[in-house]
């Protein structure tokens, strides 16, 4: 299972297209969505809550500390937390895990497995680099929502697909969402 963690920072349609792409490829999924992330959808996405929440296999409550995903004894292969706020990327690069996307990052990263943070801001403070410098230094994979414009992407659905593809790819998850260099 690949659990999917939406934070509330703006790009949400990152983690939407993550969660269809991932049943596309009939993979399990567990989605948890912030309280912020469940207000960026409302303004952003032109999806609701439970059609988001729908595409998940398995949903966790964001403030439900007894989530089987926050155990280390629950296996799941990866984590991605997208769009990462930088209030989320601080809490999980400093192990302040007060709710069920910061208790599953800390699962996942002191049981070395897959983790993939996508964060949203622009620009940077230092401290924002500093801790994802940290979570870098822990085996996180941190995938800022930066579109490459060589793969053609003249929509905005290319460019989202061009990260969810990253994403995908940084997960070792075989997928043709995005044209590659050639």
């Amino acid at each position: 299972m690949i659990v999917v963690g939406i934070t509330g920072a703006s790009g949400v349609q990152y983690g939407i297209r993550l969660l269809e792409a991932l049943k596309e490829l009939n993979i399990e999924t567990g989605l948890v969505i912030s309280d912020a992330g469940k207000t960026v959808i409302d303004y952003e996405a032109d999806r609701t809550f439970d059609e988001v929440k729908a595409l998940a296999d398995n949903y966790y409550e964001f403030h439900d500390l007894t989530a089987s995903i926050n155990s280390g004894s629950f296996k799941f292969e990866g984590l991605v937390v997208v769009p990462c706020s930088m209030k989320s990327l601080s809490s999980i690069a400093n192990g302040y895990s007060d709710n069920t996307i910061t208790r599953v990052a800390d699962v996942s990263l002191k049981e070395r497995r897959k983790t993939v943070i996508v964060p949203r801001e622009t620009p940077l403070r230092t401290v924002h680099i500093e801790n994802m410098l940290s979570l870098s230094k822990e085996g996180a994979i941190i995938l800022p929502a930066m579109p490459a414009f060589y793969s053609e992407s003249e929509s905005v659905e290319k460019q989202v697909n061009f990260i969810v593809g990253k994403i995908l790819d940084s997960l070792k998850i075989e997928n043709d969402i995005y044209r590659r260099w050639e």
